[in-house]
């Protein structure tokens, strides 16, 4: 049995009004793509009739190739524009295609071709519309035949970029390590302060903590959003039962992430883990006061995203002046065996699926420790959030972690069809 191709492409070019955005698909004749084309012409949908891309009138090129409006085309203002400067765009880019080499000449007789072309009921500039469905046509062209994008582009940007349409970017902890500022003391006019006081950085992490949570409820995350729309935010419940709820309360009020305490039973973890996968957010798991951590997270059906080794407040008062102390180094001293307790959960880019917090007297000199231990997060309450200086204390944390500190410009979407990315890169 003969080989039956299939690509797909897609490709944005311009801005609106008269920008271009297509899907194409490629395909052998006698495959899905063949069935498509001829069931596209012999039975069109109102609005959305299919119409075959020609040079001009009596002249199309090869591979015979099928324009689809992906908007209505409700008058003969919206048809104009498709059955003019597009549908002469796309077929002199699939001519040209073929002519620079991209398409095979020993497939022009083989292979239908089937674009989506979208035309925004405002544009009116014909030329942008030819030029825009000219280039996106042959972009899409070649991207589909390259199989472009190489999974480690999709993985390098999938948590870095921001849909233009979408308009917003929902933050992930992609790149650690990080700093999470401990916003504890119940007080939103000075958490607001204190946020508004912070460098830009994608390296910072905000947490609405718990007495702040136990004073304001889901009003404390909401205005902390208000303040940082961007912002990765972690809500400290310290939840020990009933998590689902608190997990649903905490998503509706935009949180990014939720802490459940590591001393609540292994099923009711697994529940507020399993509610916040479902969500899209992040579970942490605090195992402040927990025995042995190791023995905890080995216990659970479900893969945490956060492990928090912890140190409570109160403790950490009565702890000696040396930075690390003896009790930080005990109890940091479990992040390799952590990461080792997970390591057959690392996600097939590579990174890894459990990511490693610490908290308990954060200062330069103990950061610095807990890094070298392999901590993924920092998590700084006093330090920064009572500091003189909040801009200051940051920075003198956010210059120990390794590569960047301040907004990486790379994350700004720039489509360069760059397929050099390798694992080695991605960090």
């Amino acid at each position: 049995m003969a080989k039956i191709d299939y690509f797909v492409g897609e490709a944005l070019i311009g801005e609106a009004p008269n920008l271009a955005h297509l899907d194409v698909i490629i395909g052998s004749k006698d495959g899905p793509v063949g069935l498509s084309f001829a069931n596209a012409i012999g039975a069109p949908s109102i609005g959305h009739g299919g119409l075959l891309a020609c040079i001009r009138p009596n002249l199309l090129p090869k591979p015979y190739t099928l324009i689809i409006p992906k908007v209505t085309v409700a008058n003969m203002e919206d048809a104009n524009k498709i059955f003019g400067p597009a549908q002469a765009a796309v077929a002199k880019a699939v001519a040209d295609a073929v002519e620079e080499g991209i398409i095979p000449m020993n497939k022009l007789d083989e292979w239908f071709i089937i674009i989506s072309v979208f035309i925004h009921p405002d544009a009116t500039d014909y030329r942008r519309i030819y030029q825009y469905n000219y280039g996106a046509t042959k972009l899409a062209i070649q991207r589909a035949l390259k199989s472009y994008p190489p999974i480690e582009k999709i993985f390098y940007d999938k948590d870095r970029a921001k849909h233009p349409v979408a308009g917003m970017r929902i933050p992930r902890l992609f790149r650690p390590p990080y700093v999470q500022v401990a916003l504890d003391a119940p007080d939103l006019e000075k958490q607001i302060k204190v946020i508004k006081e912070l460098p830009k950085s994608d390296r910072i992490i905000l947490e609405v903590g718990t007495p702040f949570v136990k004073k304001y409820g889901m009003d404390a995350i909401r205005k902390i959003r208000e303040v940082a729309i961007d912002k990765f935010i972690v809500a400290d419940l310290k939840t020990l039962d009933v998590g689902k709820l608190e997990v649903d309360f905490s998503f509706d009020a935009t949180a990014d992430a939720v802490v459940c305490s590591g001393l609540a039973s292994s099923s009711s973890i697994d529940k507020f883990l399993l509610e916040a996968h479902r969500l899209g957010i992040y579970g942490f798991v605090d195992t402040m006061e927990v025995a042995d951590p190791i023995a905890k997270m080995k216990s659970l059906k479900q893969v945490p995203d956060v492990v928090i080794l912890h140190r409570a407040i109160d403790v950490e008062q009565t702890a000696g002046s040396q930075s690390p102390d003896a009790s930080q180094r005990t109890r940091w001293g479990l992040v390799p065996k952590i990461k080792e307790a997970f390591a057959d959960q690392k996600l097939v880019s590579g990174r890894d699926r459990v990511l490693v917090a610490v908290a308990g007297g954060i200062e330069p000199e103990s950061a610095k420790y807990a890094l070298d231990m392999g901590a993924d997060i920092l998590i700084v309450g006093r330090f920064i959030a009572s500091a003189r200086d909040v801009k200051n204390a940051m920075r003198r944390l956010l210059n120990i972690i390794p590569g960047y500190s301040d907004i990486n410009l790379k994350r700004v979407h720039e489509e360069d069809d760059d397929s050099s990315i390798t694992k080695s890169t991605w960090d």
